[in-house]
């Protein structure tokens, strides 16, 4: 339900508010939305009447937010984020249906991607819109239809389509090793690259191939797409999933540094909130992945 509308603010409002808190004064404020210096104050006025609270404090030349003002400003750009976000997907897909989707970045590159141009020419009228997410959030607040999510089946109040398993293997550049390591415990001596997002991943792995290792050091990257480059460029040894690993040796850009894939505990899984109403557009690419898997 939408709250009365003597709740609800005008977006200009809202518009002069943000850009005085970002930027400090009421002028920067109107040279950024293109009013008059009056303009802006009336509209702050017109907003702390409505709201029924003083939200600025003038200092001088410029304005400062009162802590219940500062509260409100963030909440408000937020607001004015998701409507500019949804008014541009809204534009971008024009009458077609819409499927938003939370993706991993290289899993939705390198997995996802492929299979969803099999989806969008099978089923032209919907159109996929993708945005990087990597820990479980609140659908509500969101507003994806559905999400990527890798690990166990930890993320509370969803429903799971196992979408693949991991696998990993140690990996270099050609040439960075002479030859491949013919036993695990070799690649201990050599600089091991690191995801933030696995932490222990290569401690596990050695664990796994029965070698107990203590906490490895080496670079530490954000993203698999800046640890393979990594690897390519002869910095270390990388522990890449089977469907990052497997385009690199095709292209010739890395190798096994020791053969053979890993079967790790995590996996990846399409995901959509219980007992929300699903559009026709996810009960489609639902059906699809079902039928492709």
């Amino acid at each position: 339900m939408i709250a009365p509308r003597r709740f609800l603010p005008s977006v200009n409002s809202l518009l002069a508010l943000e850009a005085v808190d970002r930027l400090g004064t009421a002028t920067a404020a109107a040279q950024e939305l293109s009013l008059t210096h009056s303009a802006v104050s009336r509209q702050l006025k017109v907003l702390e009447d409505q709201i029924g609270v003083q939200m600025l404090v003038r200092e001088g030349k410029g304005l400062r937010l009162t802590p219940a003002g500062a509260i409100y400003a963030a909440s408000v750009r937020d607001y004015l984020q998701d409507l500019a976000r949804a008014s541009l997907k809204l534009r971008a897909s024009g009458s077609r249906n819409m499927l938003n989707l939370a993706i991993h970045p290289s899993f939705g590159m390198h997995w996802l991607g492929p299979r969803l141009k099999g989806f969008m020419a099978r089923h032209p009228d919907v159109i996929v819109h993708q945005s990087t997410r990597i820990e479980p959030f609140d659908f509500e607040r969101e507003k994806f239809d559905a999400a990527i999510h890798y690990g166990l089946q930890d993320w509370a109040g969803v429903n799971y389509l196992h979408l693949s398993g991991d696998r990993v293997i140690p990996v270099c550049a050609p040439g960075f090793l002479k030859r491949p390591e013919m036993v695990p415990n070799a690649l201990m001596a050599k600089p091991l690259l690191h995801l933030e997002s696995r932490p222990g991943a290569w401690e596990s792995w050695f664990e796994g191939h029965g070698i107990a290792a203590d906490r490895r050091r080496g670079m530490l990257f954000d993203q698999f797409a800046s640890l393979t480059e990594a690897a390519v460029l002869g910095f270390g040894v990388a522990l890449l999933p089977e469907f990052i690993a497997e385009p690199e040796f095709g292209r010739g850009r890395l190798i096994p540094a020791y053969s053979g894939y890993t079967a790790v505990e995590g996996a990846y899984f399409l995901v959509w909130p219980e007992g929300a109403e699903r559009n026709r557009a996810l009960c489609q690419l639902l059906d699809w992945l079902r039928g492709s898997l």
